[in-house]
């Protein structure tokens, strides 16, 4: 009995072993992302590539890598196509901004939203963007990105701006290394998820001194804060907010709403009636770096005015051409 018992554990033993293998083998089948393997192991796959080697696990990176890149240029191309892939004037660069200064007469006006995207009022924010045609500035939370990667490029999709507002939304003092991360990596998912480099940063609560700035500055990011508190993340009712958003708006201002971190439908419901409002007051709507591109052509044509008026002013006028001497008459002779 005690040999049967043996035998059928041996055969047992065999049988899981077997399976064991045939896991591992297919295993090695399956494509696996190269964050999987780590450095090491990375690098010896990239090795095996170059040399022309490929190990099943290597034909697996670089399929995965073929589709990442496919994706990721896909993106790019239509980020592009809709005008998202931005470039920031460079008088901006590496400095704050509350509001833009804009021709006289020209009202425009841009609406941001922060601590987003979150999968309800994001979405119900975005139908009504896309209803009434208007485009906004949405700064994200990478913690969250994460968590709503299809609502981020729905947000670039529909034709807005998508723009940094750190990972965790931290409030405290920041060293260099923290800050780094805070915005390295949130820019960094910003841009595998949507395909989309933002150069625009939102300090969490609007905090200039705590380390977070003085980083986005060094690294030349726009830091955009407002003109317009909206107060909406106090949840005040619909009519409140309504009127505090139109009562303080101002050509070229800069309007703060949230989509996230929390109960967001007073927000949700006070839209409408807020463009509604500000449409029939002559304002149209722009994203931050349309706004910023209009007082860069303002600044632009001040300056080449200036220049020609001080051109010409430096040229002296011409005189009037004088009248040719009369010909002397010369005495008829005697």
């Amino acid at each position: 009995m005690e040999r049967d018992k043996s035998y059928i554990w041996s055969k047992a033993t065999l049988i899981a072993l077997g399976a064991l293998g045939s896991i591992l083998s297919l295993g090695l089948m399956i494509p696996v992302s190269s964050t999987v393997f780590g450095n090491k192991t990375g690098n010896k796959i990239a090795q095996n590539i170059s040399n022309g080697n490929p190990t099943p696990k290597a034909e697996s990176y670089k399929r995965i890598e073929k589709f990442r890149l496919a994706m990721l240029s896909t993106w790019q191309k239509q980020s592009i196509e809709k005008g998202l892939s931005y470039k920031i004037p460079q008088r901006f660069r590496g400095v704050t901004i509350n509001q833009a200064k804009v021709p006289k007469g020209k009202k425009v006006i841009a609406l941001t939203f922060d601590d987003g995207p979150w999968n309800i009022y994001t979405e119900q924010i975005l139908d009504i963007l896309k209803k009434h045609e208007v485009k906004a500035t949405f700064f994200v939370l990478a913690q969250v990105l994460k968590r709503n990667a299809d609502v981020a490029r729905r947000i670039v999709d529909d034709g807005h701006t998508i723009a940094n507002h750190t990972w965790h939304h931290w409030y405290h003092r920041h060293n260099p290394q923290t800050a780094a991360s805070e915005i390295d990596r949130s820019s960094d998912l910003i841009y595998e998820i949507t395909g989309v480099r933002t150069n625009l940063f939102r300090p969490p609560g609007g905090v200039l001194h705590n380390g977070l700035v003085a980083y986005a500055k060094k690294k030349n990011y726009t830091v955009v804060m407002w003109s317009a508190d909206s107060i909406d993340y106090k949840r005040p009712s619909v009519p409140t907010l309504v009127n505090r958003v139109v009562k303080r708006a101002t050509p070229g201002g800069i309007v703060l709403l949230h989509d996230g971190g929390g109960n967001r439908t007073n927000t949700v419901a006070s839209l409408v009636p807020i463009i509604k409002k500000l449409k029939q007051q002559g304002y149209s709507f722009v994203t931050i770096p349309e706004l910023l591109e209009i007082e860069d052509k303002e600044i632009k044509l001040a300056a080449a005015r200036k220049a020609a008026a001080q051109k010409k002013k430096a040229t002296p006028a011409q005189s009037a051409p004088s009248k040719p001497d009369k010909k002397p008459v010369t005495p008829k002779q005697q």
